[in-house]
């Protein structure tokens, strides 16, 4: 799975959650406490200069980068593993919305130096004094800043296919935040097997559907998700949920009027989203408003379930994503 935002139906859905989509502190101070204040996170082992591998060629890394600049979808993903950069990118403020308190304080202590990747103020940048720039953002925003960013410091950037466990990874090993990273990796893996071994049952015998809609949906339609979170489910827990052929279009890209709704009845469980006090997204109420989906086998005996997703591109908002979804199968009939 990706870390590209979770719709990306042209330039409005791959505007919409470029978070990261899928998609961050301020410029005050001298810099030294951006790396001594995530110093936990750090490996003694990593803390030393080191070549990475990325879509820009080989990058020598500094040994200990403390004043880091994270630019388009590698904002968010470098906060969860602890990091505090000095300058960031725009997030979306439903992306900054669901962050916990520690990692927004984070972001919004830093200095904005553009809406996006490919209008960076270079200027701005340049006078934070960067000692490693971070970035994810489209090739062709790196056609036109790519050069000069790699004049102001060491560059690394990734591609917008980049796995999300793989980017993990990545911005931990450039990051030098490898501790945070083995500890979250440890929580996911236990979360993972919990969830398989409590509703095994489920997991084999059970068919599942995720369907939602955003913001930038036109009126009147929904979408079967098989990319985001559920990619989660399905390919990590193991849940039978639909996806699109291979080399087609995600099914996620394709609106369906809410006359279709009524083809849901063919799935035991279907799963929608929710906000972080449980409620239906505000796109996703015109849905639940609707007497076909009232009408819904799944609606009607309890088995249509509200499930939080914060986001699908770090291991962060993945676990709280795993525990939406634990807390959502335990109210399956026969599970309580």
């Amino acid at each position: 799975m990706s870390n590209t935002p979770l719709m990306r139906r042209g330039a409005a859905l791959a505007a919409a959650l470029m978070s990261a989509s899928l998609v961050l502190t301020a410029c005050g101070g001298d810099g030294d406490d951006t790396g001594d204040k995530a110093a936990g996170t750090r490996s003694d082992k990593a803390a030393e200069p080191h070549s990475v591998k990325a879509e820009n060629g080989t990058i020598e890394v500094p040994a200990d980068p403390k004043r880091i600049v994270t630019i388009g979808n590698t904002n968010l993903p470098f906060i969860d593993l602890g990091g505090k950069p000095v300058g960031v990118t725009e997030a979306s403020e439903s992306e900054l919305n669901v962050l916990p308190e520690e990692q927004r304080t984070a972001y919004e202590a830093a200095e904005i130096i553009g809406n996006s990747g490919g209008e960076v103020d270079l200027e701005k940048l340049a006078a934070l004094k960067p000692d490693l720039i971070l970035v994810q953002f489209s090739s062709d925003d790196w056609d036109k800043v790519g050069k000069q960013l790699e004049a102001i410091a060491p560059t690394v950037s990734w591609g917008l296919d980049t796995e999300w466990k793989a980017f993990a990874d990545a911005i931990a090993e450039a990051g030098n935040t490898a501790d945070a990273l083995s500890r979250q990796k440890a929580e996911f893996k236990d979360k993972v097997a919990k969830i398989q071994k409590t509703y095994g049952k489920i997991i084999n015998d059970t068919s599942f559907v995720d369907v939602s809609r955003g913001d930038w949906s036109d009126p009147g339609t929904f979408y079967i998700a098989d990319i985001g979170c559920c990619e989660i489910a399905r390919d990590d827990i193991g849940l039978d949920l639909p996806e699109a052929a291979e080399g087609k279009d995600p099914l996620a890209y394709e609106s369906l009027p809410f006359e279709q709704i009524s083809e849901l009845s063919k799935y035991d469980v279907i799963t929608y989203p929710v906000d972080a006090d449980g409620k239906p997204t505000e796109p996703f109420k015109s849905v639940v408003a609707t007497n076909t989906w009232k009408a819904l086998p799944a609606v009607g005996s309890d088995r249509a379930l509200g499930v939080f997703c914060p986001g699908n591109n770090s291991y962060g908002p993945v676990i709280r994503y795993l525990d939406s979804l634990d807390s959502a199968l335990a109210t399956l009939p026969g599970e309580q």
